[in-house]
């Protein structure tokens, strides 16, 4: 079997808009954590180059930009597929991270499964000297964080269109 991660958690929006906040508000609801940096420096915002071919970026304070991968499947408001790379892989280690946006009543199931980590061998500095299902437990937690921080994210903006 494969090494990934899968997490899930409901937002309070439908799924365009649930997409939308994922890929063109992700420099706003993003948290960068110190295991899992892109780059040795520090952390810069991200942002997607929308549509199929287009890439996940991290823009550094000094204009500098890092490509984190490329966006494989952009199918609003169904589907997002990307490829994920830190500095330290090497060209054959690629990881992909899939996420999902499933209509649940009023709200909508966001799903990501991040896959590929058996390409990334575990002596990798990216593991951090992680046993991998303690790294793979690490890294779902992270992604569980992350996917809060969007929920919240989503909840304040939907407080500031609807006004006082």
């Amino acid at each position: 079997m494969a090494s990934r991660v899968l997490v899930a958690l409901r937002v309070p929006a439908a799924p365009q808009r649930a997409f939308d906040a994922f890929t063109g508000q992700i420099g706003r609801w993003w948290r960068p954590n110190p295991l899992f940096a892109f780059t040795p420096r520090d952390p810069g915002v991200l942002a997607f180059e929308g549509g199929e071919g287009g890439r996940l970026i991290e823009r550094m304070s000094t204009g500098k930009v890092f490509e984190i991968g490329k966006v494989k499947i952009w199918s609003p408001p169904e589907r997002l597929v990307f490829s994920w790379r830190q500095a330290t892989f090497a060209p054959d280690q690629d990881t992909e991270v899939e996420v999902r946006f499933e209509p649940v009543g009023e709200e909508t199931r966001v799903t990501v499964e991040h896959r590929g980590w058996d390409t990334v061998p575990a002596a990798h500095a990216a593991r951090h000297g992680f046993p991998n299902q303690v790294f793979l437990l690490r890294h779902a937690e992270w992604w569980q964080a992350l996917l809060g921080s969007l929920k919240r994210s989503m909840a304040v903006g939907s407080e500031a269109e609807e006004g006082p």
